[in-house]
């Protein structure tokens, strides 16, 4: 016998191995039609929001940026040997940086008037308009303090009506008025464009945050740093809008490239305009002296030696008027230097002759100008912005020391050169007095001139390499909006849509499953105990007490063949005729034990074995109740009283000639004390010899100890789980009964397994009888609308 139990258990274990992956899909399987109707629900969503979203185009644009480092302006040339001031040393990626900056944004929302935006009012939503727009607010004088603010929109014929919970105003077109927040305005209308039935509207964005939404759109990226290309793009549902805020953004980076060039130029210009208002001023004090001079002494010509000393002086004194322009420039400039005030700012060149100085001056340009540019992005905390300080601060220095090394040289050329002037002097102390005065102003009158024509002819050239300047970058793919959206993605949206519309449901039945504390599946038994499941009860659709008794002779039911099923499994436990006493417990109430023991029985008898059911449930007896015997004399009265044989107690049922019934007679005050008297197991010698079988119904194991008494004069034990109802935990029970061998040879019946199949009882035990093949017929079904059927499966 016991080989046979164990070759039972070993191939039920290798089968609910294999089944066990399957479980979930199976689950899935049963619950087919709500994932469907979960994934249908979300396609549709998908769709209608791809319906009512508003896609979104990439507007794209390349401009090639010259790196000034390679190249030389044309200022440079303009200069005549002068090193070129005017170039702004910087590479690809800060010029990327540099279009990335808000301040461009701003100018461009400011260019466009961009944060004001016309829409128009649909069925599902707010579509914006721009080049189809039937009207345009134009601002004549913008208000000081604006105000975000959105208007609905009733154009007519000659006028028009902006109106919202606050504001309501009729105007006729082109004629100004005060708006709200915006300032004084005008409407102008668009006749060309046709009006469409609805409600058009007017919004006034809040500047700063419409400037962010565009810095949000605008991507810069610099695919290739071997190459001085930038690629532009711009994400915006108006392709047409797009095309002209990136145009736009163009203009105004090249122009500002343009203005940074020119500030060095135009400080440089304004250098000399004060250093020829200074000269121009003393020029002008000495011509007036040698005139003043000349009247007062009335000479009108100097004598043949007086002219012979000025010819002889005038070379020296124009190389004297140059040293000394010189001069006086770099003592301008060193306090322009020293000038705190000042140390962030471009500095004034074209003006110092020296090509190493000048060199000094360009770098120190150079630097400036790319720290304004960083500062657009960044704070002056930025480590990058500290370095370049520190460098310019190093470069002010050694400005410092070239400057004044620099002016020494010229000071010694000065000096060499006023010697030899003074060599002539001495040599024309012939001459006059007069004549001598009259050479001196003339002398300072020449220096003078010579600085002013100098100052003259440099403020010219600087004026001319400022129109020379030329923005570093070129356009080389205009802006162009893309034809296909880039969002939404239809088939991105879709599978999103399907992912959740999947999803959900496995989630929500793992997590039922997850959170439920009751039997639903075979998994939840074989995973805590290896008692082996020997057989499975369908669902009763009539349970009522009138119909208890579901197999007979001629059934072909579900239930019917299942415990044809079960009776054939019977045999690997029950070894020859010697052991035929079945006992049947459970956890609790409720779980199926006179029901199944009443069919069990049934089903043996109707093999042509003589079968005795024993209602042993001495507490709350109900198997007679559910036969609709009497219970007034039975097994109690047997062990109470001796001359009680077991013919007495012994009744034959209405159902089958080969199906008997022990009742339990009345209730005693002591169940487990009738249970271990010595005729109850004398009883059960006696029914062993007179009956195939003897089916025990016992009462819950999880509640008293009266199964466990009973395990003794079994053969085996058939312990009841039902569906939906035993709990989990309550399987440790079985398990612990099993492994501490406290009720020989265990094995498990799972009752009131659902129809619907979603849990996987039944494999090997029903073989199909699931499936409406031909094999069973169901007496109690009822026909159902299909619909209804697919939705009402539990």
């Amino acid at each position: 016998m016991n080989n046979n139990q164990d070759s039972f258990d070993d191939s039920f274990s290798e089968r609910d191995d294999s089944s066990a992956p399957n479980y979930f899909l199976i689950k899935l399987i049963s619950n087919w039609h709500w994932l469907l109707l979960s994934t249908i629900i979300a396609l549709s969503v998908s769709y209608v929001y791809l319906k009512y979203s508003t896609p979104v185009y990439t507007t794209s644009a390349e401009i090639f940026i010259k790196d000034d480092n390679q190249t030389k302006s044309a200022a440079a040339d303009a200069l005549g040997g002068i090193t070129d001031l005017f170039n702004t040393t910087s590479s690809v990626d800060n010029e990327a940086e540099i279009l990335r900056t808000r301040y461009l944004m701003e100018k461009v929302v400011t260019a466009l008037t961009a944060n004001v935006e016309y829409g128009f009012l649909g069925h599902f939503k707010k579509n914006e308009l721009y080049s189809n727009k039937p009207f345009e607010l134009i601002t004549l004088v913008k208000s000081p303090v604006e105000k975000p603010n959105s208007y609905k929109v009733e154009l007519l014929q000659s006028q028009v009506t902006l109106y919202n919970e606050d504001f309501k105003k009729t105007v006729k077109y082109d004629v100004p008025f005060e708006l709200p927040g915006v300032g004084t305005v005008k409407i102008v209308r668009d006749f060309k464009v046709k009006l469409n039935d609805g409600t058009y509207t007017l919004t006034i964005a809040d500047f700063d945050s419409k400037v962010t939404e565009y810095m949000a759109n605008l991507l810069v990226v610099v695919p290739n740093k071997q190459v001085s290309i930038v690629n532009l793009s711009f994400n915006y549902p108006l392709q047409g809008k797009a095309e002209d805020i990136l145009n736009k953004l163009i203009e105004v980076y090249q122009r500002e490239n343009v203005n940074d060039k020119n500030k060095v130029a135009d400080l440089t210009i304004a250098f000399i305009q004060n250093e020829l208002t200074f000269v121009g001023k003393e020029l002008g004090k000495v011509e007036g002296d040698i005139q003043e001079f000349k009247q007062d002494n009335k000479l009108s010509n100097m004598d043949e030696q007086s002219k012979q000393l000025v010819s002889n002086t005038s070379t020296y004194m124009d190389d004297l008027g140059k040293a000394e322009v010189q001069i006086n420039i770099l003592n301008d400039l060193e306090k322009y230097l020293k000038d705190e005030n000042k140390n962030k700012r471009v500095f004034p060149n074209a003006m110092v002759s020296d090509i190493s100085f000048s060199a000094l001056i360009e770098r120190y340009n150079s630097l400036i100008l790319d720290r304004e540019k960083q500062l657009l992005s960044t704070t002056e905390k930025n480590p990058f912005i500290q370095n370049l300080d520190e460098q310019i601060a190093g470069l002010r220095k050694g400005m410092l020391a070239s400057l004044n090394n620099t002016r020494n040289t010229y000071i010694i050329t000065r000096n060499n050169l006023q010697s030899k002037i003074n060599q002539f002097q001495s040599v024309g102390q012939t001459v006059p007095k007069k004549e001598r005065i009259y050479l001196d102003l003339s002398r300072q009158q020449q220096v003078k001139q010579e600085l002013y024509v100098f100052l003259m002819q440099k403020r010219e050239e600087t004026a001319i390499s400022k129109t020379s300047n030329i923005s570093n970058s070129r356009v080389i793919d205009p802006p162009k909006a893309g034809v296909l959206p880039i969002s939404p993605v239809k088939k991105l949206i879709y599978f999103i849509g399907l992912f959740f519309g999947l999803a959900i449901p496995l989630c929500i039945l793992y997590l039922l499953d997850l959170l439920n504390n009751k039997i639903s599946a075979k998994e939840d038994i074989t995973n805590k105990t290896r008692v082996p499941i020997i057989g499975e009860v369908a669902n009763n659709k009539d349970n009522s007490a009138n119909n208890t008794i579901v197999v007979t002779d001629k059934s072909r039911t579900i239930i019917a063949e299942q415990f044809r099923a079960l009776r054939t499994n019977l045999q690997f436990f029950l070894n020859g005729d010697n052991e035929k006493v079945i006992l049947l417990t459970s956890s609790m109430s409720g779980e199926g034990k006179s029901f199944t023991a009443v069919n069990l029985g049934m089903v043996l008898a109707i093999s042509g074995k003589r079968v005795l059911l024993m209602e042993m449930d001495l507490r709350r007896p109900t198997l007679s109740t559910k036969l609709g015997m009497s219970n007034e004399f039975g097994l109690t009265n047997y062990v109470i009283s001796s001359v009680v044989n077991p013919k007495d107690i012994i009744k034959s049922t209405p159902f089958n000639e080969n199906l008997f019934m022990i009742s339990s007679g009345p209730v005693p005050p002591n169940p487990s004390e009738i249970i271990l008297n010595n005729r109850v197991e004398d009883l059960f010698k006696k029914l062993r010899a007179d009956f195939d079988y003897i089916i025990v119904d016992a009462p819950p194991i999880g509640l008293v100890t009266d199964a466990q008494l009973l395990a003794k004069y079994s053969d085996m034990c058939i312990y009841m789980v039902r569906q939906k109802y035993t709990f989990k935990k309550q399987i440790e029970i079985v398990d612990d009964l099993s492994r501490n061998k406290k009720i020989p040879k265990m094995a498990i019946v799972v009752n009131d397994v659902k129809a619907s199949g979603s849990y996987g009882y039944g494999y090997g035990y029903g073989y199909g009888y699931g499936y409406d093949n031909g094999y069973y017929v169901d007496n109690n079904e009822k026909s159902e609308n299909w619909f209804l059927k697919i939705f009402n499966k539990k």
